[in-house]
């Protein structure tokens, strides 16, 4: 897990590595990060913090509508701001200047920090501040916004966004949370451990791609977000749905559960179908779902539920469930499904 976040210098890997696996207590950093891609875009790099205020602030109003709980404190001055302003209250020219003095506080110093202190290599703006009360954009975010699929950052972060604060709305317990597909994989939702809460939160897409760096799970192809395009990527059952049939071998296993759900290409998902995927997809796939784990609430927590509390218990799960299916699918090594790879790129997720 180490390797993607710290020996991958390239801008994607360490912009995900911020929004993905850093620590959350508020919500700010993901707003920032909406702000900061939509300057980017605009060929915006020097931004005062005047400026700044605006888009910041309302994307905090925007989800403050939908969840009102946007960090663990439990009261917060900028908040209130926000939430005056919702139920107008406050003006927006009122609002931007308190967004300016109180909504910057922390979250730009700690933007770039992913544990503790330790920064990500890149570094997507420079604070100034105390200089030119300004923040300057580096090259390093105008690269990354001018990658093929710079669209896939800004919906990635709003997944994780909705994945956070919806523990936060639920007031439950990160491990009582269990975030399931709907019924044709488009949407997350979330089950509470009672299984009396259901709520929306996000698309299912969105929320896996970061952690496959934006690339199909078999072949490495690049997929897109973004619906109707060519590249438009799709949601596979590592191990096929069909297994679920199989109830009294099955009966203890979500095969809908995040753990066996990967993005695909279109023609890796039509191609695979109900097939096996060869040994060495498996090996990816315990990479993927440890990326997974590694990132902080709520669907580390869905998968140590649903595969083991300790990497021996998930390892021997996945194990497990690779030997059961070979039986039951009556598969040889030599049959089972292998994709044509795009390049030599094996471990970049």
């Amino acid at each position: 897990m180490t390797g993607f976040i710290h020996f991958d210098s390239s801008p994607d890997a360490n912009w995900r590595a911020i929004v993905l696996y850093g620590v959350n207590v508020a919500s700010y950093k993901f707003a920032l990060a909406k702000t900061l891609l939509e300057f980017a875009e605009a060929q915006r790099t020097e931004i005062a913090i005047k400026d700044l205020a605006e888009p910041y602030s309302r994307h905090i109003c925007e989800h403050l509508k939908q969840a009102d709980r946007q960090c663990t404190q439990p009261r917060s001055r900028f908040l209130d701001a926000c939430r005056k302003h919702n139920a107008n209250q406050l003006s927006r020219t009122e609002l931007n200047d308190v967004t300016a003095q109180l909504g910057f506080q922390n979250v730009i110093d700690v933007f770039h920090h992913v544990g503790g202190k330790r920064d990500v290599a890149c570094r997507f703006f420079e604070d100034d501040r105390k200089g030119g009360d300004r923040i300057v954009l580096t090259d390093d975010l105008l690269t990354l916004v001018g990658e093929p699929e710079a669209s896939s950052f800004a919906l990635e972060t709003e997944a994780r966004w909705r994945l956070v604060e919806t523990a936060w709305k639920q007031g439950i317990a990160a491990s009582l949370l269990d975030i399931v597909p709907d019924e044709n994989l488009q949407r997350f939702v979330v089950m509470a451990g009672d299984g009396r809460h259901r709520v929306d939160v996000t698309s299912s897409r969105d929320a896996l791609n970061g952690y496959q760096r934006g690339l199909c799970f078999y072949c490495f192809q690049s997929i897109s977000l973004v619906m109707g395009s060519p590249r438009a990527t799709e949601v596979d059952h590592f191990y096929p749905h069909s297994l679920g049939q199989q109830q009294q071998i099955y009966a203890n296993v979500n095969l809908d559960g995040v753990w066996n759900l990967v993005l695909t290409c279109q023609k890796c998902n039509r191609g695979k179908s109900n097939h096996l995927p060869r040994l060495n997809y498996l090996y990816r796939l315990k990479r993927r779902n440890d990326y997974l784990i590694d990132s902080h609430h709520p669907l580390r927590e869905t998968l140590i539920r649903q595969t083991g509390q300790t990497e021996k218990e998930r390892d021997k799960f996945l194990q497990e469930m690779d030997k059961v299916a070979v039986e039951v699918l009556g598969v040889s090594v030599s049959r089972r499904w292998e994709a044509r790879e795009t390049s030599s790129t094996e471990g970049q997720f």
